[in-house]
């Protein structure tokens, strides 16, 4: 999956909380959000002035705050952990760091409780790419 595909995927799963988001579809998302609060914080320092109020980056942490949540439920199930594990980031560093080491592991090989793996449910396999010329045996 590539960056823009990651977003599209999760603004079209927009509150979606079933299924599963495996680890580049959750990373990309985390910088396009990083990237898109970065930009309208600029935007707003460059209109309404460093102390000013801002209306774009709110606006912004608005638009993509029920897709960050969604996704990071979903990337849980990837791993076949429950979203309300989620609820770990109510608890300062320690919940955080543990959050992130586990959306860093990889995901459940095939079917887990919450779904098929996601690039196997959309076709893609080691078998369904087709040999490049250095693969092929003589």
């Amino acid at each position: 999956m590539d960056f823009s595909t990651a977003i599209k995927t999760c603004f079209g799963k927009y509150v979606t909380f079933s299924g599963r988001a495996e680890r580049p579809e959750f990373w990309y998302w985390v910088l396009f959000s990083i990237i898109g609060s970065i930009v309208t914080s600029i935007i707003d320092a460059v209109l309404f002035g460093a102390g000013g109020l801002g209306l774009l980056n709110p606006l912004f942490a608005l638009a993509t705050f029920l897709p960050s949540l969604a996704v990071s439920v979903r990337r849980l199930h990837d791993l076949d952990k429950s979203g309300w594990w989620y609820l770990l980031v109510f608890i300062p560093i320690v919940g955080w760091i543990i959050l992130i080491v586990w959306y860093a592991s990889a995901g459940t090989n095939g079917d887990n409780r919450f779904g098929p793996k996601p690039s196997a449910a959309m076709g893609f396999s080691p078998s369904s790419i087709p040999p490049t010329s250095g693969d092929l045996d003589a």
